[in-house]
């Protein structure tokens, strides 16, 4: 069975736009999937990316061209300018954290906090919208208390071996057993062929 490690940001719209893709890729090839929630900015600073307040405006530019490019083809809401964003993403992270531990329905949880961020108008930073989010996937809303040291540990940990990994953005898929590292939701049909074989 093959595992793969899915390195996201929380408030990454390249992650919202994947969808419950990599979901799907997975239960067809039998695979386990592994949700590591990371501070997306700390992985731009450590492995030569730049931080989108930093980005020269024709990166900028293009990329508000891209995102709804891809919405359109996806058939996905998307706001371009979200109410919140950025926002702190570890709150959101460390929930997803304790709901992994707890065993459920993670990837709806991960969609739905990029959903509420990009075509909600939710702050995933705010304790009410990310007890409500954990209510609505089938989790218990106190996961959004318990565990919260471990959270720190883990989530700082899932930095770590992303850049042990080779990952420097999100959404970015490893698979453990070959190494084959998958960067963007645009990858996830190399990602399907290469579990295919």
């Amino acid at each position: 069975m093959a595992h793969i490690d899915y390195y996201l940001g929380t408030i990454s719209p390249w992650c919202y736009l994947a969808g419950d893709r990599l979901e799907k890729i997975a239960a067809r090839h039998g695979a386990q999937v592994t949700y590591k929630p990371l501070d997306l900015l700390q992985l731009f600073d450590r492995t030569g990316g730049v931080r989108p307040a930093d980005r020269h405006a024709s990166r900028m530019e293009y990329r508000a061209q891209e995102l709804p490019r891809w919405a359109d083809h996806l058939g996905m809401a998307l706001n371009l300018k979200p109410a919140h964003w950025p926002v702190n993403m570890a709150p959101s992270s460390y929930a997803i954290i304790a709901a992994q531990e707890a065993g459920g329905n993670v990837g709806g949880l991960v969609q739905g906090f990029l959903r509420a961020v990009w075509a909600e108008e939710r702050d995933i930073s705010d304790d009410t919208v990310i007890r409500d989010l954990l209510e609505a996937y089938g989790f218990d809303p106190a996961l959004a208390d318990k565990g919260l040291f471990v959270g720190a540990e883990i989530y700082g940990r899932n930095l770590e071996q992303a850049v042990e990994a080779g990952a420097f953005g999100a959404p970015f898929y490893v698979v453990r057993e070959t190494g084959q590292r998958f960067w963007g939701q645009d990858r996830l049909d190399f990602l399907d062929r290469h579990l295919a074989g």
